[in-house]
């Protein structure tokens, strides 16, 4: 007979396991920010409704290789792995080790391929993992904070690995970023999402 004494005691421990990965995230994710807040660009992690609406013209049918840029603590990851098809791949970029090592020890599905490295050489990352495109880059970089030349590149970048048909889908607290987009994709598409911290601009360019 299980004694309630010790049921009494493993309700607090699991709750507070529970308090701890939150508050372990949140940790990591604001420590991130201290060190890198150029390349991080935001203090809070995405809201759910910027989380929806980003990816919700995605054809997820269709979709094998999906690639995120600035992952951080793995808001957008999570969401993207439960939608994907399950010979997908999720190859997530990042130049902060400390995001890199949080993802390897938190994310075990198989799908999952975190590589510490930059944005601007996703061809070469996407070659490595045996495929020769991706299907959506997603990013929430900050393109107004970064070194000078490297949003260029960027853009540039992933307009080369998308197939006809993907999309490069873009979260930003500014429009700069769809100054960069509108170099290389014709077809851009708006949004605006106001739940969230702080409200941000969202961008779908689509590849013809």
């Amino acid at each position: 007979m299980t004694n309630p004494n010790e049921m009494a005691i493993g309700r607090p421990e699991r709750f507070g396991q529970r308090v701890a990965r939150f508050f372990g995230q949140w940790g990591v994710f604001f420590r991130g920010f201290l060190e890198h807040p150029k390349m991080v660009g935001s203090i809070i992690p995405s809201s759910r409704f910027t989380i929806e609406k980003m990816l919700a013209p995605v054809k997820w049918d269709e979709c094998q290789v999906f690639v995120e840029y600035g992952p951080g603590v793995g808001t957008f990851c999570r969401p993207v792995l439960e939608r994907m098809r399950r010979d997908g791949v999720l190859i997530v970029i990042d130049t902060n080790p400390l995001y890199i090592d949080y993802l390897r020890r938190t994310i075990s599905d198989g799908r999952f391929k975190p590589v510490l490295g930059s944005a601007a050489d996703v061809e070469e990352i996407v070659r490595a993992h045996g495929y020769d495109h991706a299907d959506y880059v997603l990013s929430g970089l900050p393109f107004s904070t970064l070194p000078d030349g490297v949003g260029p590149e960027i853009a540039a970048a992933t307009h080369r690995v998308l197939r006809p048909g993907g999309a490069f889908l873009v979260y930003q607290f500014s429009a700069a970023a769809r100054d960069f987009m509108a170099k290389h994709f014709r077809r851009i598409d708006s949004g605006f999402e106001a739940l969230n911290v702080l409200p941000c601009r969202l961008f779908w360019g689509w590849k013809d």
